[in-house]
C-alpha cells in the first residue's frame, strides 16, 4: 500500500486558484465519500486551509490514483483538468511522506514556523476519522505526522521569534517594559495592523487597549472586539499619558504626535517610561520624540530589522527540524512498507497448507491397506516439506519488510499465489517506538 498526495499551494497558486479549489468544512462529507469511493482509493483525508489544498491518499495504483485524485478535483469545482493541473504537484511513497511531515513542522509554510498548520491538518484528520474515510494507514501516518511536529517544536527554536511587525512590536515592548500584565496600550488608527497588534498585546497579558481612530465607530468596534475603550481621536493628548505603550499606524500625510506632546505627556506620568512604536508609512510620530526623557521610539524600519533577523534565525532552525524529519521518515517508512509482510505469509501458508490437505486426504482415502500410525506420518511428511518450501520465500519477505522496500515481493506472491490479504487490525500493527 502506498501514501500518496496531491494539491497545490502558495508556491504553485495564487489566491484566485486557491479559493476555487477550496473545500468548505461545513460541506465536507460528501466530496470524502466519493474521493475513497474512486476506484483504487482506499483510505482519504482532504487537507482546505486558505494557503493549500491537499488530498492524503492510500492506493495501491500510484499513477492511476494520482490521476484519479486530480480528476476528482477538477470536477468537483468545475473547473477544467487542464487549466487546474499545471497548479498542482503529486508525490508518493517516501516522498509523500516527507511532504506531509513538513508541512505539519510548518516548514513549508509561507512564514516557517507558524503553529496554524498543524491544527489545521488535526481539524482535516477530524473529519476524516468521523465519516471513515482514513483508515488504519493514514490513522497512524499524521498521528505519526503529529507527533513530528512536536518533537520539531520541542527541539527547535523554529517558532520562537517574531516574524511579523505586529508580533515584533509586541516582543520589543516586553524587552523594554517587562511584565505587560500592569500595562495599558493605546492604538492610535484602527487597521489591520492594529487590529492584529492589540491581539498579540491581549494574548501577552497586556491590561487594556484603548483606541482611537479619526472615524469614530471603527475605533469603538475595535474596542468592542477587545473589550477595550474607545477614545475620540480630538481627545487623543487628553487620554495619551493613561498609555504605557502607544501604536500608531494612521493614514495621515504628516506627523500627528511631536515631541512637545510627548514632553508634557511623560511629565504627567511623573517621568514612568512609554514605549512608542511608529509602523505607519508615512510616519505619524516625530523622530525626535526619541530624544524626550522617558520615551522610547520604535520604527517600522527597526521592526523590519528584527523580523528580518529572527527569519534568519528561523531558516537555520528550519534545517534542526529537517534532520528530525529524516530520522523520522526512515522509521514510518519502514513500518508502512511491512504492512504487507505478515498477512502475505499467512496467506502463503494457508494456500499452501489447503492445497497440502487436499491432496493429502486423496492420497489417504485412495489408500485401502494404509499400515497403522502412517496418517501421522504422512501428515508429518508433507508438513515439514510445505515448511522446507516455504522457509526461503518466508525469510526473504521478512527481510524486506526490514529493509523498507517490500512491495514489489509481497504484490509478486499476491499474484502469483491469487493471495486474498486484508489489512491485520490496528492494535496488531504498532509501530514501534
Amino acid at each position: 500500500m502506498n501514501i500518496i498526495v496531491v494539491g497545490l499551494s502558495h508556491r504553485t497558486a495564487t489566491v484566485e486558484i486557491r479559493e476555487k479549489v477550496a473545500f468548505s468544512p461545513n460541506l465536507i462529507e460528501k466530496p470524502l465519500r466519493t474521493l475513497v469511493s474512486l476506484e483504487g482509493i482506499v483510505e482519504g483525508v482532504i487537507v482546505s486551509t486558505c494557503n493549500r489544498v491537499e488530498i492524503y491518499a492510500t492506493t495501491r495504483d500510484i499513477a492511476g490514483g494520482i490521476a484519479r485524485i486530480k480528476r476528482f478535483m477538477a470536477d468537483h469545482h468545475r473547473i477544467p483538468l487542464e487549466s487546474l493541473e499545471p497548479h498542482l504537484y503529486s508525490y508518493h511513497s517516501e516522498a509523500a511522506i516527507r511532504h506531509v511531515f513538513r508541512v505539519a513542522s510548518s516548514l513549508d509554510s509561507m512564514v516557517i514556523g507558524e503553529p496554524q498548520i498543524l491544527g489545521q491538518i488535526k481539524t482535516s484528520y477530524g473529519y476524516a476519522a468521523e465519516y471513515k474515510s482514513s483508515g488504519i494507514i493514514l490513522n497512524r501516518f499524521l498521528h505519526k505526522a503529529f507527533s513530528v511536529a512536536k518533537r520539531v517544536r520541542t527541539e527547535t527554536k523554529i517558532a520562537s521569534s517574531a516574524v511579523s511587525v505586529a508580533f515584533a512590536a509586541v516582543e520589543l515592548a516586553k524587552k523594554v517594559l517587562g511584565d505587560l500584565s500592569d500595562k495599558t496600550v493605546m492604538l492610535v488608527g484602527a487597521g489591520e495592523m492594529c487590529e492584529l497588534a492589540a491581539k498579540h498585546f491581549i494574548n501577552s497579558g497586556a491590561k487594556g487597549v484603548m483606541v482611537t481612530n479619526r472615524t469614530f465607530e471603527r475605533a469603538e468596534r475595535l474596542a468592542d472586539e477587545f473589550k477595550g475603550e474607545a477614545v475620540p481621536f480630538e481627545e487623543l493628548f487628553q487620554h495619551l499619558h493613561r498609555a504605557d505603550i502607544v501604536l500608531s499606524s494612521t493614514g495621515a500625510p504628516h506627523v500627528i504626535i511631536t515631541p512637545k506632546d510627548v514632553t508634557d505627556v511623560v511629565k504627567r506620568r511623573k517621568f514612568r517610561p512609554m514605549f512608542f512604536i511608529d509602523i505607519a508609512v508615512p510616519r505619524d510620530i516625530d523622530p525626535k520624540v526619541d530624544d524626550v526623557d522617558g520615551a522610547f521610539l520604535f520604527t517600522v524600519d527597526d521592526l523590519q530589522e528584527i523580523v528580518q533577523a529572527n527569519l534568519a534565525q528561523r531558516n537555520r532552525e528550519a534545517e534542526k527540524a529537517e534532520e528530525i524529519i529524516d530520522q523520522e521518515i526512515g522509521q514510518f517508512y519502514k513500518w508502512l512498507s511491512s504492512l504487507g509482510v505478515t498477512p502475505t505469509i499467512v496467506a502463503l501458508r494457508s494456500r499452501f497448507d489447503e492445497i497440502r490437505r487436499t491432496e493429502l486426504e486423496k492420497t489417504i482415502s485412495g489408500w485401502k491397506e494404509l499400515p497403522p500410525d502412517s496418517e501421522k506420518r504422512l501428515e508429518a511428511l508433507t508438513m515439514a516439506i510445505m515448511n522446507k518450501l516455504l522457509h526461503a520465500p518466508t525469510t526473504a519477505l521478512k527481510q524486506a519488510g526490514q529493509g523498507g522496500r517490500v512491495d514489489l515481493y509481497v504484490d509478486a506472491l499476491r499474484q502469483l499465489f491469487d493471495l486474498q490479504t486484508g489489512l491485520q487490525d490496528d492494535d496488531e500493527l504498532e509501530l514501534e517506538e
